[in-house]
C-alpha cells in the first residue's frame, strides 16, 4: 500500500490509489480523466480511494497529454497612489475562486518595461502578455484595462489570442471579444435617487474629467435621476482627477459656489475627500451635507460615520468571465459577446444619518 501525506514524506501515487481500490491505474486514470468510461460503482470505489489518500492528479503529465495548461493570465497594474478603490483586489480574489471551482489557476502578471535613448525605463503592459505568448504557458487572458487607447485587446485580437476583458470596449463597439462589465450609470443612478428620496433636489456631481468614459458612463446615472426628477442640474458638475489631493480642492470649490445639500460622486476617493473637507469646516456627512461614493471599498467601510457606496458585483463579474472562458476555450463562445450587471448600493451614515 502507498504512504498516505498523513504518514510519511511521499505523497499518494496512481498506483497507490489502484492498489487501494482494487482496480488497474488506467481505471483510476479514467475516473479522473473520463469518469463516463466507468460503472457507477467502480467509479465510486475510485474516487473514494483518491479521497482516503488524499491523492492529487499530476497535473503536469495531464497538461502534457492535453496541449492546455489550465492557466490564465491576468496582468496586475500598479495602484496609483491616493487611491481609495479596492475594485482590482476584489476582483482578483473573485478570479482566482472562480477559475479555481472551475479547474483553472490564475498567472498573474505585472508591467513589463523597456528603456528609452536616454536609459530611462518605462513600463510595458503589452510585453508580460508577449512573454507568456510566447512561452506557451497561458491557454487565456483576462484584460481589466478597456478604457479609451488601451492597446492590449486589440494587440491580443491581432494574435488571435482567446481573452476575455473586464470592462466594456469603449473606442470599438463594434468589437465582437467576450466581456464583462458593471453597468456605472444604473449604480449612479440609484446613489441619486436614493438622496432624492431622502429630500435632497440639489446635488451635485464630482466626477472624473471629461475624456474618461468610465466617469462620464457613471455621471449619465447621476444626470438622468436628476432630469427624471425635474431637478435642475445647471452648475453643479465639477470634475477633477481621481486622487485625494485633487478631489479636497474641486470639493472645496463646489462646496463654496454650487452649495449642494448632497454630493454624488464617480469613485469612493473623490467621495473620501468631500468628507476630507467637511470635517475640515465642522460639517457633518449625512446631516449637513450628503456623500456617496461609487466602488464600496474597505475605507468606506470604516470610515466614520460610514460611506454610503456603490457596490459592484465582483462575485459575479468573475464567474461570467470564467463562463466565457470556458465558452471560448471549449469552442462554443456566447452568441452575445457582452453581459452588463447590475450594481447594488450599500447605505451608511454618509447619506443616512
Amino acid at each position: 500500500m502507498g504512504i498516505s501525506p498523513d504518514h510519511g514524506t511521499l505523497p499518494p501515487t496512481l498506483a497507490d490509489v489502484a492498489e487501494r481500490a482494487g482496480v488497474s491505474r488506467q481505471t483510476v486514470s479514467n475516473a479522473i480523466n473520463n469518469p463516463s468510461l466507468l460503472r457507477a460503482d467502480t467509479l465510486a470505489r475510485v474516487r473514494q480511494a483518491i479521497l482516503e489518500l488524499g491523492y492529487l492528479p499530476n497535473r503536469a503529465a495531464r497538461n502534457l497529454r492535453t496541449g492546455t495548461s489550465r492557466l490564465i493570465g491576468l496582468r496586475v497594474p500598479p495602484v496609483p497612489e491616493q487611491i481609495a478603490s479596492s475594485t482590482m483586489d476584489r476582483f482578483v480574489h473573485s478570479l482566482v475562486e472562480a477559475c479555481s471551482l472551475a479547474g483553472y489557476h490564475v498567472l498573474l502578471v505585472a508591467d513589463g518595461y523597456n528603456e528609452d535613448s536616454t536609459g530611462t525605463r518605462l513600463p510595458d503592459p503589452i510585453k508580460g502578455y508577449d512573454d507568456l505568448l510566447r512561452s506557451t504557458t497561458v491557454d487565456a487572458f483576462v484584460v481589466t484595462d478597456t478604457y479609451l487607447g488601451n492597446p492590449q485587446t486589440a494587440w491580443l485580437a491581432e494574435r488571435r489570442a482567446p481573452f476575455v476583458a473586464f470592462g466594456r470596449p469603449w473606442d470599438d463597439p463594434a468589437a465582437r471579444h467576450a466581456w464583462v462589465d458593471v453597468d456605472g450609470a444604473a449604480g449612479t443612478r440609484q446613489a441619486t435617487e436614493h438622496l432624492l428620496d431622502r429630500g435632497h433636489h440639489r446635488i451635485g456631481w464630482l466626477g472624473w474629467p471629461a475624456d474618461s468614459r468610465i466617469g462620464e458612463d457613471r455621471r449619465t446615472g447621476w444626470e438622468r435621476a436628476m432630469a427624471f426628477r425635474s431637478c435642475d442640474t445647471s452648475g453643479l458638475v465639477w470634475r477633477c482627477e481621481d486622487t485625494l489631493e485633487a478631489g479636497r480642492r474641486a470639493a472645496a470649490e463646489m462646496l463654496d459656489v454650487a452649495r449642494p445639500s448632497a454630493v454624488v460622486c464617480a469613485s469612493d476617493t473623490l467621495a473620501l475627500a468631500v468628507l476630507h473637507v467637511l470635517a475640515e469646516r465642522g460639517l457633518r456627512p449625512g446631516h449637513d451635507v450628503a456623500v456617496v461614493g461609487f466602488d464600496d471599498s474597505a475605507t468606506a467601510q470604516v470610515v466614520p460615520p460610514g460611506l454610503t457606496s456603490v457596490r459592484a458585483p465582483l462575485d459575479r463579474v468573475a464567474a461570467e468571465v470564467v463562463e466565457a472562458l470556458r465558452g471560448l476555450l471549449g469552442g462554443e463562445p456566447r452568441p452575445q459577446p457582452g453581459v452588463l450587471l447590475t450594481p447594488t448600493l450599500s447605505v451608511r451614515g454618509s447619506s443616512a444619518p
